[in-house]
């Protein structure tokens, strides 16, 4: 008995535990972005904010070029996300549903993009924008961005397109449709899971994107707000309230983004790590 009690137990402890040290983080930014200056700087902390302030929000917004980044991350993030769900319909498509000389290969090719990391290769990219003369330009990072989260985005969405029975393809294409009109009408619309967990995750990625900016554009026009987070501290010093006030405003999008997709994402990677 002693033993069944442990065994249910132990989970949800560890459950609980987990939760807390992930979600306690968060909490303190977002509570110590409302919090007044003096109850920030308390030798007590002040756990439960009772004077809640806006403040720290204005400083951060009414920093400089402060809506110049917000414009410049959310058009390269985008971008990226777009572009690669476009190449990787067709990409997975012709893995999942064409056979051709080397195909495994490319499948391996995209495993292998997946794990490599992008950091080791910043020298090379830098070398290639700025021989193509296109430093502090949005168009390289957006294309950077777009070929680092197409591997994972191909692989997955392959699950799903070899889900889907060829039956209903061909059936289409019995009544009358051409193959692409078949993809459209048939298959895409059963790839919503796919295409919301990869959107998502590719939103995260680009957004999140520090090394490549910081190496490639030195224009401040043309940064995005993961390098303006890292120097906001160097602009207002020691306030800690904008500084995670800065922080809240940089996560709410994902925050949002998350709790309009969780549910169908989270089906989405599953289901695509398992089909195919």
């Amino acid at each position: 008995m002693k033993r069944s009690l442990f065994g249910r137990l132990w989970p949800n402890v560890t459950a609980v535990v987990l939760f807390i040290g992930c979600v306690f983080p968060v909490y303190w930014m977002f509570a110590t972005a409302f919090k007044p200056t003096g109850d920030i700087i308390s030798e007590d902390p002040v756990w439960f904010p009772t004077d809640v302030t806006l403040e720290h929000f204005r400083t951060a917004t009414d920093a400089d070029h402060f809506w110049t980044f917000v414009t410049n991350s959310l058009t390269v993030t985008v971008l990226a996300v777009v572009f690669s769900l476009i190449i990787a319909l067709a990409g997975s498509f012709a893995l999942a549903r064409m056979r051709f000389k080397g195909r495994r290969g490319f499948v391996v090719g995209f495993m292998v993009a997946q794990m490599a990391p992008w950091e080791v290769m910043i020298i090379a990219m830098y070398m290639i924008v700025r021989d193509a003369s296109m430093l502090n330009s949005l168009v390289p990072l957006t294309a950077f961005y777009m070929m680092m989260i197409l591997p994972f985005t191909i692989l997955t969405l392959r699950g799903f397109v070899a889900a889907v029975p060829r039956e209903l393809e061909e059936a289409a294409m019995v009544d009358g449709c051409t193959r692409v009109q078949a993809f459209r009408r048939v298959i895409l619309p059963l790839l919503a899971p796919g295409l919301m967990s990869t959107s998502m995750f590719g939103f995260i990625t680009a957004w999140n994107e520090l090394p490549l900016v910081l190496v490639l554009n030195k224009d401040i026009e043309a940064q995005t707000l993961p390098l303006w987070l890292t120097s906001f501290q160097s602009v207002f010093g020691n306030d800690w309230g904008a500084t995670m006030a800065a922080s809240s405003l940089f996560a709410i999008p994902i925050l949002i983004l998350f709790v309009f997709l969780q549910r169908r994402a989270v089906s989405g990677l599953t289901a695509g790590a398992v089909k195919g």
